[in-house]
């Protein structure tokens, strides 16, 4: 199940009442880690993750936070967790792949530079400048001008929040 908080039309979560209060409690002691909020603007929020979009205009490339205080690796999450994370990446991988029909969809959970965990989903294409290898360090950084950043953050924040 997931919900979305992120635009005019936030439906209204469906979370069990055992598991509201411990929710809540994790989602308030949550914080992003500084360079994420730095380098990304929020997208909105599903289940258990923000969806945050990374400010180079160069990919497609959103990336998932569990709102969890603390952790640094996948295999920290509870099962039920582990679980929604996999869920939230195949819902960001359809939004990408319908807005962008991208040749490749890259996902990756480093966590080398910023320890909070993470999970980076990223459209690809052949005519991408980093194509085939890795995006990181091969082009210098292209923030999003206002009105580019404006028209992607309403196509996903519509994306996600469906019809």
């Amino acid at each position: 199940m997931t919900i979305w908080s992120g635009g005019k039309r936030d439906p209204k979560p469906f979370i069990p009442e055992r598991e509201a209060l411990s929710l809540r409690l994790m989602i308030d002691s949550f914080e992003l880690h500084a360079q994420l909020a730095a380098d990304c603007i929020e997208v909105g929020r599903l289940h258990l993750s923000k969806v945050l979009l990374t400010n180079d205009s160069t990919y497609p490339w959103l990336i998932l936070v569990p709102e969890r205080p603390g952790l640094t690796e996948f295999y920290e999450l509870d099962p039920m967790d582990r679980y929604r994370l996999s869920d939230e990446i195949v819902i960001a991988s359809d939004v990408l792949r319908n807005l962008y029909s991208p040749d490749k969809m890259n996902v990756a959970a480093l966590g080398n530079q910023v320890p909070q965990l993470h999970v980076h989903v990223i459209a690809r294409k052949k005519t991408d400048p980093a194509w085939p290898g890795p995006i990181w360090g091969k082009v210098p950084v292209a923030p999003y001008k206002a009105k580019d950043l404006e028209r992607r953050l309403a196509d996903l924040r519509s994306a996600f929040a469906g019809p």
